[in-house]
């Protein structure tokens, strides 16, 4: 026992002495500070963009509720304010660096030799360029900091300014001479280096004047050392040098041997004696500047609204003001009512509330609640019903969890809704300072934000919901916007209203904003038949246009516009500016009832391809029927609007997701652009505030007409008889049956490029050619076949007519 209890006395100080720094406490020493390291950048770089918002939070470290701008929050700003400010400022950015060097060492278990070094000469920087920052910067004290200005400020105090400045410049001489070994000899060699270099590149223009001398001393000498190699042959060493070769050598070697050896070594030397000259390659001049800078230069870009440069846009005063100054009232005693009856239901259901609160919107209220650990969200989805209950409301929407938060939302309609005026949607900076194409001011989200987005990029849009319930003040909202943001020049619009009453406003800006069939009389189109005639129309005009991007050679509408404006397109070639082109349709189910798969095949066409070239479709329903939105509608329509409906199936085809059927009506609605579902109140635009808007703008100058779009001949007036009368063609039928003939391809749009014609003139006489048998029949969006092979051919044709 005694032997035993000796053994284990002697194991104790072993134990003793193997204690210390093992390897994975190394790594893990190392990894955190590292990672502290990296902290305290980011803390350090986020200071200096919100000091100025943190700094009524430095006090109330302890309250959870207050949130810091920095990016580490409440530790980025307090330890940010420490070092950069009490501390040295800029300079304070060592103190990271230094740390992630010494957590590097530590992780690896690099040799620390090296790391005192380091430390002491990250301490003299950043005392140095603290002082210096306090000196040079004393109005920017967050670039010296404290301690910067107090040591600048007590150095002043006793050595003044000149003294301080000495000082720094003393410091300055410290570091370069005893970091990076500076030594005057040094710099004086290097700015010989640079001189020689100078006086060898000028030495050398003048050594190319004398080349043609100094080939012609060459060539007599190495004439004269060949010579003399061939008269004494001389045997050697390979690996000897010429130099080293005793001139009796020579005299030894018999002439008259008739043997001579060849010394591979001797011809080295003679070519080594020979100077190689690189004859200098001049390099062509680069045209930088072509035409359409020479052009851009003289005339500046081409601006599309210079036909209207007297255009003025409407102003905010034509719309109204609606409501008590519209603003949002704050009823306390309603808010905390709510609260007491949501705690409580869900209290009977034995489901606690960690935390409640509340986001007051025009029309919706939402109540942010954070349930206790262990509550499932489907028990509180499932009370939908008890709460909307106990409440009394219209109608509650739970959303179980709220997209990016770890909070469930529920949304409570208020007793005293506000109206969204579209003034103050239009009126809001985030409307007047949007970047967009095509912008769009839907209304105001339940936080009291304005919506806004961009058609151009949905790219079309879906607007559902049962009658009355808000699509036609929709609309109006959308043309609104554009009309207040868009020039004549830049947009159109195609409106198609079969209701006949809800799109009539817009007759008076015809000439300004709208396209329309050649030989229309109204612009806006409530004839079913003449829909089918403008939807394949703007597929030719999508045929066209994707064209003219191919000959461009970009890819969308903006990048072709860019670069004709730049002057790099030539309208000979027809290129010309391209508008957006937006579609709306007011009614798409009587289109869909009474047409069917003449409206539907054309419109899939459009949303499928018609997003890079510029047209855009906005179409409006109040039937969400499956046989109505169908699967290929839905597929190329991500942006959906629903307004409030009947039923949830309703809601599921236009959202694919529940909630619409639980809208209250006038203007409610839900959005969404494949993401995330919002709840929006629409801007309220009524009709007398249309109808000025469309006054002002009908009465200012405008085009001479609408804009005309491509002419379509439908399937059952192809092939109606033409009548061929030689004396009521055109005078450039010839002209236009040899560009036909030449390019071998029959289209309108190849006759209106080569021969400058408008596009009614160019439709009229690819009839004339066809009735003459010079091209075949209309096939939709193709081009006409050619019937006649050359222009002897031609010639026969058109003589035979004569006689």
């Amino acid at each position: 026992m005694a032997k035993k209890t000796t053994k284990k006395k002697a194991a104790t100080p072993k134990q003793k002495r193997s204690f210390g720094l093992s390897k994975q406490n190394k790594i893990l020493l190392g990894s955190v500070i590292m990672l502290f390291a990296i902290a305290l950048f980011f803390s350090f770089t986020s200071f200096y963009f919100t000091w100025q918002d943190d700094q009524s939070l430095l006090s109330e470290f302890a309250n959870r509720n207050e949130q810091a701008k920095n990016l580490l929050n409440k530790f980025g700003a307090s330890i940010g304010h420490l070092f950069l400010y009490k501390g040295f400022g800029v300079a304070s950015f060592v103190f990271p660096v230094l740390l992630f060097l010494s957590g590097l060492t530590l992780f690896f278990s690099l040799p620390k030799k090296g790391l005192v070094k380091k430390w002491i000469w990250g301490l003299i920087f950043i005392l140095w360029f603290s002082v210096a920052f306090g000196f040079f910067a004393e109005k920017w004290p967050l670039l010296g900091g404290l301690v910067g200005f107090e040591m600048n400020d007590f150095l002043q105090d006793y050595t003044g300014k000149i003294g301080v400045l000495l000082l720094l410049i003393f410091g300055l001489i410290f570091i370069l001479v005893r970091l990076f070994k500076f030594t005057p000899e040094s710099t004086l060699q290097y700015f010989k280096q640079k001189k020689a270099a100078l006086t060898d590149e000028l030495n050398n223009s003048g050594d190319d004047e004398n080349s043609s001398a100094n080939a012609t001393s060459k060539q007599t000498a190495e004439t004269v050392e060949e010579a003399t190699v061939e008269e004494t042959p001389v045997v050697v060493d390979t690996y000897t040098h010429k130099e080293e070769i005793p001139p009796i050598e020579k005299e030894e070697v018999p002439a008259n041997d008739g043997f001579e050896v060849t010394v591979a070594e001797d011809e080295e030397n003679v070519e080594e004696s020979l100077n190689i000259e690189v004859e200098k390659i001049t390099e062509e001049k680069e045209e930088i500047d072509n035409l359409a800078d020479k052009l851009v230069d003289d005339f500046g870009e081409f601006d599309p609204t210079l036909e209207l440069a007297n255009y003025k846009f409407p102003h905010i005063d034509l719309l109204d003001q609606h409501g008590a100054g519209g603003g949002i009232t704050i009823n306390q005693e309603e808010l905390e009512e709510n609260k007491n009856k949501i705690v409580e239901t869900l209290k009977n259901y034995k489901i606690g509330i960690a935390q409640i609160k509340a986001t007051i919107g025009p029309t919706v209220t939402l109540y942010e609640i954070v349930p206790d650990a262990g509550v499932r969200i489907s028990k509180i989805k499932n009370l939908e019903d008890d709460i909307a209950l106990s409440l009394a409301a219209l109608g509650i929407r739970i959303i179980a969890p709220i997209p990016g938060k770890g909070t469930i939302g529920i949304e409570v309609p208020n007793k005293n809704p506000s109206i969204v005026s579209m003034r103050s949607v239009i009126a809001s900076t985030k409307f007047q300072k949007a970047e967009m194409e095509l912008p769009i001011a839907f209304g105001k989200t339940i936080s009291n934000e304005t919506l806004v987005v961009d058609l151009a990029k949905m790219p079309h849009l879906l607007m559902a919901g049962a009658t009355g319930q808000g699509k036609s003040v929709g609309l109006n909202a959308v043309l609104t916007s554009l009309l207040y943001k868009k020039h004549p020049a830049e947009v159109k619009f195609v409106l198609v209203d079969p209701k006949k009453v809800e799109l009539t406003l817009f007759n008076k800006i015809e000439r300004h904003f709208l396209a329309k069939l050649p030989d229309s009389e109204d612009a806006i189109i409530t004839d079913n038949a003449k829909v089918i005639n403008t939807l394949n129309s703007l597929c030719i005009e999508m045929d066209n246009r994707y064209e003219l991007l191919k000959a461009a050679m970009v890819r969308n509408l903006k990048e072709y516009n860019a670069k004709f404006k730049a002057r790099k397109l030539n309208p000979n070639d027809g290129h010309m500016f391209l508008p957006y082109i937006v579609l709306v349709i007011d009614e798409f189910a009587d289109l869909i009832m009474t047409a069917g798969k003449e409206v539907e095949t054309p419109i899939a066409r459009l949303a499928q391809l018609a997003r890079a070239i510029g047209i855009h479709l906005i179409i409006a329903t109040q039937r969400p029927s499956v046989n109505v939105i169908t699967g290929i509608i839905k597929a190329n329509f991500p942006a959906r609007i629903a307004f409030r409906v009947t039923s949830k199936i309703d809601s599921r085809t236009i959202l694919d997701a529940q909630g619409a059927d639980q809208l209250i009506g006038r203007g409610d609605m839900l959005y969404t652009q494949g993401n995330d579902v919002i709840r929006v109140q629409c801007a309220f635009v009524d009709t007398p505030e249309v109808e000025k808007i469309t006054g002002y703008i009908g009465s200012q100058r405008a085009y001479a007409e609408a804009l005309l779009l491509p002419e379509y001949v439908g399937p059952d007036d192809s092939g109606t008889s033409i009548d061929n009368n030689i004396a009521d063609r055109d005078k450039l039928f010839r002209e236009a049956a040899e560009v036909i003939v030449i390019a071998q391809q029959g289209s309108a749009s190849l006759i209106q490029r080569k021969l400058k014609l408008g596009y009614n003139r160019a439709g009229r006489i690819i009839d004339q050619l066809e009735a003459a048998g010079i091209v075949g029949q209309f096939e939709g969006s193709k081009a006409r076949q050619v019937l006649v092979p050359d222009m002897l051919a031609l010639d026969q044709l058109l003589d035979n007519e004569k006689k």
